[in-house]
């Protein structure tokens, strides 16, 4: 399907270390102080965690009123992510499988659209091109994938489930695909001069499972 811009915002695409703890009518948030203009919230999966990106100088009394004003957005997730993952994590004897559920992938494709906006306005600017089309879907031999004739994206929607930043690295990796169809040295040129720590980040994220 084509992307369309979610309604919810995201946080940044990283926890700081110098986050700090905010407890708001008995909900624990986790606050990231950035040098940005708005407030971002996101809810981390597949915990639930909650986080608010604020900038530098923003009063907490503001931040408290932010959260409250989404806190029954935000307890309805949390609870749809407690309970997918509860249903979807199987012990099995030889190992432990998983299973997508629909209210899983619904969860998946909710979280990864609440990031796409921001990610999209922030990458669009630095890359020069945007897709024409953002399609969520399960794939079981890739994250993403790109064809650059047409613009359009492919994500796994198991990204949804997993740590933002590797949303944002596929999101990147898929872009530069836009001006450079294979992996040579002028894609590796691009994507380092976007993120210089995109190895580390593949790295990382082909140690992860494809479900």
């Amino acid at each position: 399907m084509p992307y369309r811009p979610s309604s919810r915002s995201r946080a940044g695409s990283r926890v700081a270390a110098g986050a700090s703890s905010l407890n708001v009518d008995g909900l624990s948030i986790t606050v990231v102080r950035k040098p940005i203009k708005n407030m971002y919230l996101r809810i981390k999966p597949p915990s639930g965690d909650v986080v608010v990106s604020a900038p530098n100088r923003m009063s907490e009394r503001t931040i408290v009123d932010f959260v409250r004003g989404r806190r029954a957005w935000i307890d309805g997730n949390v609870r749809k992510m407690q309970r997918a993952r509860e249903r979807s994590l199987v012990a099995e004897p030889e190992h432990t499988g998983f299973v997508w559920t629909d209210e899983l992938r619904q969860q998946a494709a909710a979280n990864i659209n609440a990031q796409l906006p921001a990610l999209l306005a922030h990458w669009g600017a630095v890359v020069g091109r945007t897709p024409t089309h953002i399609t969520l879907r399960l794939m079981t031999t890739r994250w993403g994938s790109c064809t650059p004739k047409t613009g359009r994206i492919r994500l796994n929607l198991q990204l949804g489930l997993m740590e933002p930043r590797f949303l944002e690295y596929v999101l990147v990796h898929e872009m530069t695909h836009l001006w450079e169809r294979g992996h040579g040295a002028g894609f590796q040129r691009r994507i380092g001069s976007y993120l210089p720590n995109w190895r580390e980040l593949r790295r990382d994220l082909n140690r992860r499972v494809v479900l």
